[in-house]
């Protein structure tokens, strides 16, 4: 429970301590060093009253220590370090406003980053995720993704970046960033990368949330809003994706009806305006596919020939690996096995060890009728997924070969 706290509220702290003091790389820091105190203290002492104030309080303790090291360096310095910090009770006047996070986001998108940076960055400052769960999101190594947000957090200090949202004029250069940041913090929270829990829910509702916020600074930009479509869709089906033990359930084994009406009704509405009216973009083209999904009252009733025209659309627009593999199912449903099968051949260089290749493969193996090749698949997945709800979904398909 102290590590679902403390994931929870890593973000708001940063946010605070950062615009206090105007030093994100230290804040950033100092955050860190307040949240393994939490988990060395926490257990022994028990939870405080106010978490988010404790570790606020020892954040910015942390810092002004920082500071002190460097304080004769620069007048800016020397006035964060005259700042008393807060008492231990982290009572602070203006530490709930609601842009802090939004603010963090897109101070973590500053231009001064490379694109792959910036994701990382705030993967880690926004969305809470430890290094190894960046990687995996990312398919980078992960001393690569460790290297980056040391070098991020360098370059925002050089660039003397303040803790404040961009001017309008520039926010439209970091929008496509914001959103694809949002975009895999959201499915770390639908799909855990790695660990017990198959969700983690309290990161999707941020994600939903941090995109409404955004949405509403940029309210005619359709790719934003179909981001926020597609998030609705998707986690409307949170509830029906797992059984109270934490078992898995494939969308093709759920229960329906125990999906979420009000966020589909909204998502739904919200992808049909949308498209009628902005351009087409990656996020609009797969909020149309889960619509798509959300309509078939049964499996059997889903318009699998829609679905592979708007992957085929998704293809020509944005095409990746993670693209390609989600359309092989779609051919697969529409061709047959063999043709999604002859679509994944093409992928086993970029994706050769990612557990999602392994799994569609057994999947559509199990498709064909090849219950030997299929096995073999979900084994080689159930071996490369660090998700432990996904590795008993997988080694239950091969018990049940």
């Amino acid at each position: 429970m102290n590590e679902l706290i403390l994931q929870e509220l890593a973000p708001q702290v940063l946010a605070v301590v950062a615009r206090r003091h105007g030093r994100f790389d230290l804040a950033e820091d100092a955050t860190q060093e307040a949240l393994i105190a939490a988990a060395q203290q926490w257990p022994a002492e028990g939870v405080p009253e106010n978490p988010r104030g404790w570790l606020i309080a020892v954040a910015t303790r942390r810092l002004i220590d920082a500071l002190r090291a460097e304080a004769a360096r620069t007048r800016r310095e020397e006035a964060a370090f005259a700042r008393e910090p807060p008492t231990d009770d982290g009572a602070d006047a203006d530490a709930g406003d609601a842009d802090d996070t939004l603010t963090l986001l897109f101070l973590c998108c500053h231009p001064a980053l490379s694109p792959p940076s910036q994701l990382a960055l705030t993967l880690r400052a926004v969305g809470g995720l430890t290094t190894a769960q960046i990687a995996s999101a990312l398919l980078a190594p992960e001393a690569t993704v460790a290297q980056r947000i040391s070098r991020a957090k360098a370059t925002i200090a050089d660039a003397g970046a303040r803790f404040e949202l961009p001017p309008d004029e520039q926010r439209a250069a970091r929008l496509s960033v914001v959103a694809h940041v949002l975009y895999l913090i959201f499915n770390e929270g639908y799909t855990a990368t790695s660990g017990e829990r198959l969700q983690r829910r309290e990161l999707a509702r941020e994600a939903i949330r941090l995109t409404r916020m955004t949405r509403a600074l940029v309210p005619e930009d359709g790719e934003v809003a179909g981001l926020l479509a597609l998030m609705l869709l998707t986690q409307a089906r949170s509830r029906a994706r797992e059984r109270t033990d934490g078992t898995l359930i494939p969308l093709a084994e759920q229960d329906r009806l125990s999906w979420d009406r009000a966020l589909l009704e909204e998502g739904t509405r919200l992808i049909g305006q949308t498209l009628s009216r902005a351009p087409l973009g990656p996020y609009q083209l797969q909020a149309a596919i889960a619509a798509v999904h959300s309509e078939a009252a049964t499996p059997a009733d889903t318009d699998w020939p829609q679905v592979l025209k708007l992957y085929d659309l998704l293809d020509a627009l944005a095409p990746s690996p993670v693209v390609t593999l989600n359309r092989a199912v779609a051919v697969a449903m529409v061709h047959g096995p063999r043709a999604g099968l002859e679509l994944l051949e093409t992928l086993d260089e970029p994706l050769r060890d990612h557990h999602r290749l392994a799994a569609v493969r057994g999947h559509l193996l199990e498709m064909a009728g090849d219950e030997v090749g299929a096995r073999a698949a979900y084994e080689r997945a159930a071996r490369l997924t660090t998700s432990i709800p996904e590795r008993r979904y997988l080694e239950a398909r091969m018990a049940a070969l």
